[in-house]
């Protein structure tokens, strides 16, 4: 027996809600990618998102949050308890980020932690704009001020932030430390927001031009698909994934 997988665009605008408990998500802005005149060249923007633990904003959340002590394990469920912050577009999308993120009642500050799924600058551009929150920007740790922390995240081992809430490794757009967020228990189901392990729906023929790891790619792009039920690509809107009924075979 053999189910087929298909993507479907998730229909609506930017900023994209998808309540969930005890995370929801929200996408900010919507990345893309677009040839411009000649010599290949391409403007581009990765997308942003949001994950908004439910209980973020009750008076016991905004209570000042205890020094972080202990290793990498405590300090990232700690700093899950806030707003989470996965990718942060260029910096010619400071703006626009500032923008979205009043839109949904969060200021910089607010911000606990912000997830980088690789090292391009359109996607952690704005870094700058959090000193006060965690960063996990690929497998790199820190807390504000810069104290690292090793956590040994690797395929087989996620981090998990909270309940239904991890980072996963997903190696080969940008190499070997790329990352994806992984949020269960929405209301859509199981969503990853994968940066550029995914370009877009329909990246069929074009992922692998702009992968540093093509197979490592094509494994973390199956390891996604056999889990999301939407993803939140690098570059387009997210969409969802559609499992056919298993065929038998002849």
């Amino acid at each position: 027996m053999s189910a087929a997988v298909r993507t479907e665009p998730l229909r609506g605008e930017p900023p994209l809600l998808v309540r969930g408990d005890p995370y929801s998500v929200v996408v900010l802005l919507q990345g893309y990618a677009e040839p411009e005149g000649v010599d290949d060249a391409v403007r581009a923007d990765g997308s942003v998102t949001l994950v908004l633990p439910q209980a973020w904003g009750s008076a016991t959340s905004l209570q000042e949050s205890p020094p972080h002590s202990g290793g990498a394990k405590t300090a990232l469920e700690e700093a899950a308890r806030g707003p989470i912050l996965v990718d942060t577009g260029g910096p010619w999308a400071r703006e626009a980020l500032l923008g979205a993120l009043a839109g949904q009642g969060v200021a910089p500050g607010d911000v606990t932690l912000v997830v980088g799924t690789h090292g391009h600058s359109d996607h952690i551009g704005n870094l700058g704009l959090f000193p006060g929150a965690a960063l996990l920007v690929s497998h790199d740790f820190c807390l504000p001020g810069g104290r690292y922390l090793p956590h040994g995240l690797g395929e087989e081992r996620p981090l998990q932030l909270g309940p239904g809430l991890e980072v996963w490794a997903t190696p080969g757009h940008g190499g070997q430390r790329d990352v994806s967020v992984v949020v269960a228990g929405t209301a859509l189901g199981t969503v990853v927001v994968a940066g550029d392990v995914f370009e877009r729906s329909g990246d069929e023929d074009s992922w692998q031009a702009l992968s540093e790891d093509p197979v490592a790619q094509e494994r973390s792009r199956k390891r996604v698909l056999d889990t999301a039920d939407v993803v939140v690509p690098g570059h387009g809107a997210p969409f969802r994934v559609v499992r056919e009924a298993p065929q038998p075979r002849n």
